[in-house]
């Protein structure tokens, strides 16, 4: 049984083209839809079940049908990973399981109005729970809100999704260096910067974490116009790779 993960956007908050930008890598994604980079988010396919890996994408109700999927998994309740479920709460039908971090707050008035949305799912770092035969174990991020990443596993397989973070917090490190997992995709907000960025990890961050997880494929996302301009020219070291809208990981 495959696990199978589909990157459904792979930018900020900003997205790519940002608006009124005129840079090249803006330029190019306002011309060829490939290079068009939306909120950051996936699919994850494992045992005939669907789970939608964030909520930013503004048309979650055109793209899934009622039923189509089994449940949200969320990394934390910024505007550009929940906007997608805001029309979505006031369907008709079953109950839509929401899993997430305990964060009170949510993101404007979610949790009061939840509509067909249940939010009771709230999960804990580094505590295993079970999405239709698939293993995951939430994983605390660097960022400015309760952020979870996670840990996707079944019999023969493991990916870490690791977005929004900057670097990550020793526990995590090596909580990933004794799990080994085959594939990393994680935040890369920016090009390589003289000193690390706050909220958001840059190149050398990544390239530095990697050096002692030893993953041997990491793929970036939640990437800026701005890095897109430095990717045109500059290549990536060997093992890392962008990744981009659309783009399928599959783990036999």
């Amino acid at each position: 049984m495959s696990l199978t993960i589909t990157l459904t956007g792979t930018g900020g908050a900003q997205g790519v083209p940002a608006y009124g930008c005129d840079c090249l890598a803006c330029r190019r994604a306002r011309l060829q839809e490939q290079y068009r980079r939306r909120p950051c988010s996936g699919v994850v396919k494992f045992n005939d079940a669907v789970t939608l890996l964030d909520a930013g994408l503004h048309d979650l109700t055109d793209r899934w049908p009622a039923g189509s999927f089994q449940q949200f998994l969320l990394t934390h309740y910024h505007m550009d990973h929940v906007q997608g479920v805001f029309p979505l709460r006031w369907g008709v039908g079953a109950a839509i399981p929401v899993y997430g971090p305990p964060d009170e707050q949510g993101c404007d008035d979610l949790f009061k109005h939840p509509g067909i949305l249940d939010f009771s799912h709230t999960v804990e770092p580094f505590v295993v729970f079970d999405l239709q035969g698939l293993q995951v174990t939430p994983l605390p991020l660097n960022h400015s809100k309760l952020t979870f990443g996670y840990l996707l596993e079944s019999a023969h397989s493991r990916v870490a999704w690791l977005s929004d973070t900057a670097a990550l917090p020793d526990k995590t490190v090596k909580f990933l260096l004794n799990n080994q997992p085959q594939t990393i995709v994680i935040d890369c907000s920016h090009a390589p910067r003289a000193e690390a960025p706050r909220n958001h990890c840059d190149v050398n961050t990544v390239i530095a974490l990697n050096e002692v997880i030893h993953c041997p494929r990491v793929i970036l996302t939640h990437i800026s116009h701005s890095f897109d301009v430095w990717l045109m020219d500059n290549p990536l070291p060997g093992g890392i790779e962008a990744g981009y809208d659309g783009m399928e990981i599959v783990l036999e």
